[in-house]
């Protein structure tokens, strides 16, 4: 019997582990799933939490019953990978074989790595929403501000949810509107990149619609230290190159690294702790019966969860044929997908690959949903994706009409015929 292990029970490693165990009989592979804890949380959903449109309890479910029967589930921290031996040591002394390791258990915030920061103890007048907790404790402090400069950071990318800190400056426009102060508040999108966002079509629409709701961006900044707020009230960030940005409220996005595990595990990942992967294959560039999927992998993607469902299904056709002794498909694209809440009951959509930046048009074709265009269609489509997301996502189910490979019928400047006569986004490293 082969053995397959799945390091994390998030997004990624679910529905990997339920695919999987569709397509393989018992009696022929076991299948067991590794997490540190029994909480998975939806993550799109923490962006609503400071604004009171979610509550932490409502988007958190146990991993073990995100999985189907058949699948062992083992609550344990990870203390290493020994690619020689195929073994994996637990941080309590239980060592697990396998034949297929799968790699799915994401980022982590490391604010520790930025000065100012602190994992513990965060600044006066320091927030975020990437944890519940820190979710919850900036509802309070949005409830309780009543005018001044709200700063929203990003130290450096890579970040889960690249547009989650727009999303946020969108919705704290509409925010203090609904409570009548907006004229009193101050918004600030501060970005190490170039831009709000990194291709150049989408860009274009964003930076619009930032400056239309009036929400300054200030570009390739890269913070070297956050000073919380001092006697007269004011904050700062401070870029490496001496710039400083003043704030009463600073809601920070920390830098992300990969697993300490893997920094511990000799040849699995780069420095950062995340795990060079082909980005076709999904295969580890250093052992063929190591896969990665989702945040882990150090693939030009975003690292969003709809990466994790389209990965999934040419993952888990990839470990079949490599347990059959057959050459595995270089067949992902880097499809990516995401909704941007705009605020007042719009959003928008982007979808976009290696190749294709993201276009105007229609998803998943000329009928469907409106592409880089807020509508009040797309913000249904982002609230019913968390029904999605439990029901269809997780289980490993294959969404009608929504393959693997980006549809290209329907984008604006692609042939009909949904071939690309010309690749849009060469030369962009940076996932958006």
């Amino acid at each position: 019997m082969k053995q397959i292990l799945i390091l994390g029970g998030g997004t990624g490693g679910t529905l990997v582990a339920n695919r999987l165990r569709r397509e393989l009989a018992r009696h022929d592979a076991e299948i067991t799933v590794v997490d540190q804890d029994d909480q998975h949380v939806y993550q799109p959903g923490l962006l609503f939490v400071p604004f009171g449109r979610a509550d932490p309890d409502e988007i958190t479910r146990p991993r073990h019953r995100q999985l189907h029967a058949g699948i062992a589930f083992r609550r344990a921290a990870i203390e290493r990978v020994d690619l020689g031996s195929r073994t994996v040591l637990l941080a309590d002394g239980t060592v697990l074989h396998y034949d297929v390791l799968v790699i799915a258990t994401g980022a982590r915030l490391v604010p520790e790595e930025t000065e100012g920061l602190d994992a513990s103890a965060w600044p006066e007048r320091v927030h975020t929403f990437y944890t519940p907790a820190g979710a919850v404790a900036l509802k309070d402090a949005l409830a309780a501000f009543e005018g001044g400069r709200i700063v929203v950071n990003i130290i450096d990318m890579p970040i889960k949810c690249p547009v989650a800190p727009i999303e946020f400056s969108f919705l704290a426009d509409w925010y203090f509107t609904r409570r009548g102060l907006r004229e009193r508040v101050d918004i600030t999108l501060v970005t190490p990149l170039d831009g709000a966002f990194t291709k150049a079509v989408c860009n274009r629409e964003l930076s619009g619609l930032l400056a239309d709701k009036r929400i300054n961006v200030v570009t390739e900044f890269n913070t070297g230290e956050v000073v919380g707020a001092g006697a007269d009230g004011a904050g700062r960030l401070v870029s490496f190159d001496g710039r400083e940005v003043a704030f009463d409220l600073a809601v920070v996005i920390p830098l992300h690294a990969g697993q300490a595990y893997v920094n511990r595990s000799p040849g699995l990942g780069d420095d950062l702790g995340f795990v060079p992967t082909d980005e076709r294959t999904l295969q580890s560039k250093t052992r063929p019966e190591v896969f990665v999927i989702g945040d882990a992998a150090d693939i030009r993607t975003s690292k969003a969860g709809s990466v994790a469902h389209f990965e999934g299904e040419i993952l888990v056709r990839n470990i079949l044929h490599f347990l059959a002794g057959e050459p595995t498909e270089p067949a992902f694209d880097g499809h990516t997908n995401c909704f941007i809440e705009s605020g007042f009951g719009k959003a928008l959509l982007i979808d976009f690959n290696y190749e294709v930046e993201p276009l105007t048009g229609h998803f998943p074709s000329r009928f469907g949903l409106p592409l880089l265009k807020e509508s009040r269609l797309n913000h249904a489509g982002k609230l019913a994706f968390q029904w999605i997301y439990w029901h269809a996502l997780l289980p490993g189910r294959d969404l009608p009409g929504v393959g693997s490979a980006m549809p290209e019928r329907g984008k604006a400047g692609l042939p009909a015929n949904g071939t690309a006569a010309t690749t849009i986004a060469a030369g962009h490293s940076r996932a958006g």
